[in-house]
């Protein structure tokens, strides 16, 4: 059975890497002809708006889903008319648009932090004048790693944050004083099937994910039941199909939507070697509603991602209970090319080999 998975990068390459003991092959369709997820399986480079290049992608393919939330909905929904393609576009819509994403979650009684649309200097001032100092002004569209978007502590930044981003098509969301991000990965089967991975922590630099810890420390199962039921609602509202990842911040005992993917997840790549089911197989499992895999953990996980920086291989390997993934991409500054994963059985056996973990993670080697 051959799949097709608009987008080329490393999502997409570990998702064929996962497909494949399953007896799976995979087209890809991206608009580089140097897209790493080639290096795993037939890929096809073209634009994902040429109807031509999409006929010739969807020849011979059983269903198609994809590996990025920027592909545009046209494409999907131009596959859609001829096979079936999930999750389904209407996911794509949601989460593409940073205003309709918030609006849809709110509509499901899930609690984000206070926004605004901004489409004019007009309704930027008042939208600051309701939500006040600190603000983030973000674009409704695009921008991902701490991109399009720029804090706001003064009218000043606020004037010159709107032209540097667009003068128009912008979000003004409130700023919260989270404890941490949290991210919570669903999984729902054509049959219904539903199952969760654990609550992960996750750590931030420069708007980039740097540390994902998994499980993730001092959760209590209240807060775990909340994540739950808000994946559980967004999923069944959108009829939804694969894995889906919400980001949501802590604040006390409560948790505040902040994004979701449409996707298979960077902070869910512990589950390669630390869950008895890996993100990537159970996205495929879900689409071809075969029964879910295990999520329950292997003992306690970190992943770090590597970030314009390649280590030296053997010292990473040498630290017991790592894991390397190198996907096969040039090394350019805030460029993702890699992770690793270190799995413990116990957090405090974690937390004790944290520091190696993150300076192997840091340091480069000359390439």
């Amino acid at each position: 059975m051959r799949l097709g998975i608009l987008g080329g990068g490393q999502l997409g390459r570990m998702l064929a890497l996962a497909g494949y003991p399953l007896g799976l092959s995979f087209r890809f369709l991206d608009p580089s002809p140097e897209a790493c997820a080639g290096q795993v399986g037939e890929l096809v480079a073209g634009d994902f708006l040429d109807e031509e290049t999409l006929r010739r992608f969807a020849e011979g393919l059983e269903l198609v889903t994809y590996e990025f939330e920027n592909v545009p909905v046209e494409a999907a929904r131009f596959l859609e008319a001829r096979l079936p393609v999930l999750p389904p576009p209407k996911a794509l819509e949601v989460a593409q648009d940073r205003l309709a994403e918030k609006t849809f979650m709110q509509s499901l009684g899930i609690p984000t932090p206070p926004f605004r649309r901004v489409d004019s200097l007009r309704e930027l001032r008042e939208g600051l004048e309701a939500l006040g100092f600190p603000a983030l002004l973000k674009t409704r569209r695009g921008g991902y790693d701490g991109k399009g978007q720029a804090l706001l502590t003064s009218w000043e930044e606020a004037e010159r944050a709107f032209h540097a981003l667009g003068g128009g098509g912008l979000i003004l969301e409130g700023y919260v004083p989270f404890q941490r991000e949290l991210s919570i990965l669903g999984v729902r089967s054509r049959t219904g099937e539903v199952a969760f991975y654990p609550l992960v922590e996750n750590r931030h630099q420069g708007g980039i994910l740097r540390l994902s810890l998994a499980p993730a420390p001092g959760v209590f199962p209240t807060l775990r039941q909340k994540a739950e039921i808000y994946a559980r609602k967004a999923m069944e509202a959108l009829g939804y199909v694969g894995v889906l990842a919400l980001e949501l911040f802590q604040v006390g005992e409560e948790l505040l939507f902040n994004e979701m993917a449409p996707r298979v997840h960077n902070s869910g790549h512990w589950t390669l070697e630390g869950a008895e089911t890996s993100q990537f197989e159970n996205h495929l499992r879900a689409l071809l509603g075969l029964p879910l895999g295990s999520t329950l953990p292997r003992g306690h996980s970190a992943m770090a991602n590597l970030i314009g920086v390649k280590p030296d291989f053997a010292q990473v390997l040498a630290l017991p209970g790592t894991h390397l993934h190198w996907y096969g991409k040039e090394v350019r500054p805030g460029r993702k090319v890699g992770h690793i994963t270190l799995r413990r059985d116990t957090w405090e056996d974690l937390a004790r080999d944290l520091p190696h973990l993150l300076t192997l993670a840091q340091a480069p080697e000359p390439v």
